[in-house]
């Protein structure tokens, strides 16, 4: 569903502040896979994510989805193909709009834009039914702006918008690090519900081991622009963070050192 070949990116090259972040990634998911991502600060996870939505273009290398080359699309044309929930729960939905008008243009997306936001009763009868299950009762508010919604109800509803429409491709970028403990694991439960019901297959970059190790079939470390470790099936049910953490070190020839990680 995934083909990534090699892909590079350098930031500002032959300057003073050039950063490489990736350096010649190459990942490969398969139909239904749930793939979670690690690794310290600078490892280069956020730009394996923008790499793949189209947020800038890689230098070298090819990105397939369901064997669609979307290397040279730009990020609008790769939303067909792609469902995102990003950090910030401000930046999944639009907050002066209704939230029936924030599932009206998501339930269109791949389609040909239209001017009309609203929907017909019998498409809000449908917006109930798919709120019901989050359990928030944004069901009964349907014509409410979504900027009055707390952190976790829009991160709730960014998700259900970004698989309304099933996407090839469901990119989490750390979409539970801005919320409490107790919203963030409210918010990871709805995940997994969604995810693993409906086989999606999915890249979700954390910053918490214990979620890295219990949610997915497949793990991936990232280091200094390099995939470090990658586990999976049986091996990856059974590791601990005291093994993950052995298993880094003894790849990378030094300890993680990344407090976002260690803390978590």
């Amino acid at each position: 569903m995934l083909n990534i070949e090699n892909i590079k990116k350098t930031f500002n090259p032959g300057t003073i502040t050039e950063k490489v972040a990736l350096r010649g990634v190459s990942l490969h998911l398969k139909p239904g896979d749930f793939v979670t991502v690690i690794g310290g600060n600078g490892a280069g996870k956020s730009t394996l994510m923008n790499a793949i939505a189209g947020t800038f273009k890689v230098d070298a290398g090819k990105i397939v989805i369901d064997g669609k080359d979307i290397t040279k699309l730009p990020e609008h044309k790769r939303a067909k193909y792609i469902g995102r929930v990003f950090q910030d729960p401000m930046m999944g939905t639009a907050a002066n709009m209704q939230i029936e008008e924030n599932l009206a243009i998501a339930s269109r997306r791949g389609q040909f834009p239209t001017l009309r936001w609203s929907a017909p009763e019998a498409q809000r009868a449908y917006f109930r039914e798919q709120l019901k299950p989050l359990n928030l009762g944004l069901e009964d508010r349907l014509e409410s702006k979504v900027g009055l919604l707390s952190g976790g109800q829009r991160q709730a509803l960014t998700l259900l918008m970004a698989t309304m429409v099933e996407p090839k491709l469901l990119l989490l970028d750390e979409h539970t690090a801005a919320l409490d403990p107790k919203t963030a694991a409210q918010v990871l439960e709805l995940t997994n519900s969604i995810v693993n019901s409906r086989k999606l297959t999915t890249l979700m970059i954390t910053h918490n081991m214990r979620d890295a190790l219990s949610c997915g079939n497949r793990l991936i470390m990232l280091h200094e622009g390099r995939i470090l470790i990658d586990v999976s099936g049986e091996e990856k049910k059974s590791l601990t963070i005291k093994d993950l953490l052995a298993m880094f070190e003894k790849a990378a020839g030094s300890e993680l050192n990344s407090d976002a990680l260690l803390l978590s």
